[in-house]
């Protein structure tokens, strides 16, 4: 009786770590890169095609924050030609592999760090934060997406260089792109 048991855990682990395989392979999720200072983790970014959207994902650390991909043309906008101390730089994301942006980015509703007082503009994400472009495939192989930007804390800022691989094959193709609240996100300027 003893050894049935075992035999049918065996089996049951075996089952669930097949599903559990595939559940992660339909949820089209890259591999997680992390962003670090030091030993402390300050971003980690992740990417997934939903339908003909591509979705990047950012996972902020609390005490953290990033910048939105249109900074620097909303503190030139407040600062309507005056001198400022510095502008934080913007998330970055480029495709260079796999596929063609053909649209235009959108991004959550970044918040307003702003320090008027100091001529200091800048908006940007704690938590987290969601970018969003239609896309199309321009070629075979895994998408290869470069993410640069800062992530900064009061005291300290580390540059975001990091390069994301979203394998394409098996790729949601037909996904609705009800999954993605566009009322939540804004147009990149």
């Amino acid at each position: 009786m003893r050894k049935l048991n075992r035999l049918t855990t065996v089996k049951a682990m075996i089952s669930l770590a097949f599903v559990c395989a595939g559940v992660a392979w339909a949820g089209d999720w890259s591999e997680t890169v992390e962003v670090r200072h030091e030993h402390e983790r300050c971003v980690s970014y992740r990417a997934k095609l939903n339908g003909e959207f591509l979705v990047v994902h950012a996972t902020i650390q609390a005490g953290w924050h990033t910048f939105a991909m249109d900074n620097r043309q909303r503190a030139a906008e407040k600062l309507a030609g005056r001198k400022s101390l510095g502008i934080d730089l913007p998330t970055e994301i480029r495709v260079t592999q796999g596929l063609e942006v053909i649209g235009p980015w959108h991004q959550s509703s970044p918040k307003d760090f702003s320090k008027p007082e100091m001529r200091w503009f800048s908006w940007g994400f704690e938590d987290q934060a969601l970018f969003v472009v239609k896309v199309r495939r321009s070629g075979a192989g895994p998408a290869q997406l470069a993410v640069r930007g800062q992530a900064c804390t009061e005291k300290t800022c580390k540059n975001i260089d990091v390069a994301l691989s979203l394998p394409l094959s098996g790729a949601a193709k037909n996904a609705h792109p009800a999954e993605i609240d566009f009322k939540t996100l804004v147009q990149v300027r």
